[in-house]
């Protein structure tokens, strides 16, 4: 039990980012926000309810993620967390932020590249694949899931090693 103290009532802004800290578990550079997978935050006193969506639907992570949300947000003050995860609309990698796109780079992990089929007419068109060590565009696909489901494994001719690269969905 809290002691009685003296408690300034919270706000969407402030437990949207504690939220936004919480990172992904299986590529722990991003947080839920840099992936997009954050959606709604709302507020009502010390009750906190947050909408996350997951990058695919049997997702192994969402559960870590909404236990770290909870565990993020209780630990800020709210007395109740409620994580919702919906399916509609879909996740898609136009939700990942720019800074999101870096911090994969920096890690080894080819980026998203492009817009998904979501936000434009279908094309399939298969493109070369920035290795995110040496820059090099002579890469191939290897296979087509890698660590994840969301992620393909490719390898880099020019400095020959392999990295994920993060599927545009």
């Amino acid at each position: 039990m809290r002691p009685a103290t003296a408690r300034r009532p919270h706000s969407r802004a402030h437990a949207w980012r504690v939220a936004a800290t919480v990172t992904d578990p299986e590529v722990p550079v991003l947080t839920i926000e840099d992936l997009g997978v954050l959606r709604a935050v709302e507020v009502d006193g010390d009750r906190a309810t947050v909408t996350i969506t997951p990058t695919y639907s049997g997702c192994p992570a969402l559960e870590t993620m909404r236990d770290d949300v909870v565990l993020a947000l209780t630990a800020a003050g709210y007395d109740t967390v409620e994580v919702r995860t919906t399916l509609t609309p879909a996740w898609t990698t136009d939700w990942m932020s720019d800074a999101g796109k870096r911090k994969l780079t920096e890690y080894g992990i080819a980026p998203p590249s492009g817009r998904s089929a979501i936000a434009q007419a279908p094309i399939r068109l298969r493109l070369a694949v920035r290795c995110p060590r040496c820059g090099s565009l002579d890469t191939r696909e290897v296979a087509r899931f890698g660590s994840t489901s969301c992620k393909a494994l490719y390898e880099c001719r020019a400095c020959l090693e392999p990295f994920d690269s993060f599927k545009v969905l």
